[in-house]
């Protein structure tokens, strides 16, 4: 449908289409919200972001600072080993003649676990003694003949020569022999065998190990900033999985250089076990009790703003925001321990920390505890 109105300037009717009408009614509309804001409720209108005053302060919640006794302490991860432990091997090739292997069982320091095949080197030991008691006996006949000058000087120094290259070649022999043996080195439990009697081995050969149990060695990491409260002669508490019972130890070395990757101190013990209680490998929670801090200022973890260099707190000083660079000491569940920035007395900020600005206003809504 068209319609025509009627037009003074050109004294004619021009048609116009729907879309033409809905424009119309669009201006007008917005025309009238225009005078309606500006003129009859100019009021309303809000004034301009950043050009009405001062700007608000921030309501926050707020920590006060109090001095406090802190039992101080570290809890550790750390790992038992075995006080001494080697893998057996023998130093020779050959089949094996005797095996004294009982895995599981102690044996004594110098107990023959396994003996090699030494017939051979057994026969040439056996001549070789025949042959130093017939230089011996020409060595001592010479001598005689050498004291009423029946013989030269140079005649005698040969035959003690010739006694002495036998009993050298005797000590290779016996070396030779002590080589089929396999003895334990130190008093412990002997594990699993890997091979059995009649077996052909060589010195890459593992035929089994053997551990000293009792005491046991346990290896801990204490973070860099503890490492003089760390000394030998410390006694530890440690758990492990599986069992409910506390156990003990005693810090007996400390590494001397801090690992560089963890910035942790690597720390040593020794643990009692005759009851044969625990087991190397074993994985232990450590807590090592450090001397207790009498007035300490904790304040809660959330109140830290941690930094690329240090680390800061808010502290409220006459409604203003100050930003105060702090030190920190011991943490735990929910707290940190400031060393150096604050005082006793002191408010600090607890919330709404990213919207507090150095210097700028706030309003403490609530106390935490």
């Amino acid at each position: 449908m068209v319609y025509r109105i009627f037009s003074p300037l050109r004294l004619k009717f021009l048609p116009v289409s729907k879309f033409t009408w809905f424009l119309l009614a669009l201006v007008v509309l917005v025309a009238g919200i225009l005078v309606y804001n500006k003129v009859l409720h100019p009021k309303e209108v809000a004034a301009p972001m950043g050009k009405g005053g001062p700007p608000k302060d921030i309501s926050v919640s707020v920590f006060i600072v109090r001095a406090k006794n802190l039992e101080n302490g570290i809890v550790a991860s750390g790992t038992l080993l075995a006080n001494e432990e080697v893998e057996l091997h023998p130093e020779a090739s050959g089949k094996i003649t005797a095996l004294n292997l009982n895995e599981g069982t102690a044996v004594a320091k110098g107990t023959l676990l396994i003996k090699l095949f030494d017939a051979d080197l057994q026969a040439q030991l056996k001549k070789l003694s025949l042959q130093r008691e017939a230089a011996k006996k020409t060595e001592t006949r010479l001598k005689q003949l050498l004291t009423i000058s029946g013989i030269g000087q140079q005649e005698y120094d040969n035959a003690v020569t010739q006694l002495n290259n036998i009993k050298a070649d005797m000590d290779l022999t016996q070396a030779q022999i002590s080589k089929t043996e396999v003895r334990a080195p130190f008093n412990g439990v002997v594990g699993l065998k890997n091979v059995s009697i009649g077996a052909y081995v060589s010195p890459s050969t593992s035929i089994a190990t053997l551990q000293q149990i009792d005491p046991l060695k346990i290896d801990f990491t204490v973070p860099e900033k503890y490492s003089s409260s760390v000394g030998k002669g410390d006694v530890i508490k440690f758990s492990v999985d599986g069992s409910s019972e506390t156990f003990t130890g005693k810090v007996f070395a400390i590494e001397p250089k801090i690992d560089e990757a963890t910035r942790s101190i690597k720390v040593r013990a020794l643990v009692s076990n005759s009851k044969t209680k625990l087991f190397p490998g074993a994985f232990a929670k450590i807590d090592l009790g450090l001397k207790s801090v009498t007035g300490a200022l904790m304040v809660p973890t959330q109140c830290i703003i941690p930094e690329a260099r240090n680390k800061k707190l808010i502290v409220v000083r006459d409604g203003k925001a100050k930003f105060v660079v702090v030190e920190t000491g011991v943490r735990n569940e929910s707290s940190i321990q400031i060393t150096s920035g604050i005082e006793a007395g002191d408010t600090i900020v607890a919330t709404a920390l990213m919207y507090v600005k150095p210097d700028g206003g706030v309003k403490v809504v609530k106390v935490i505890e």
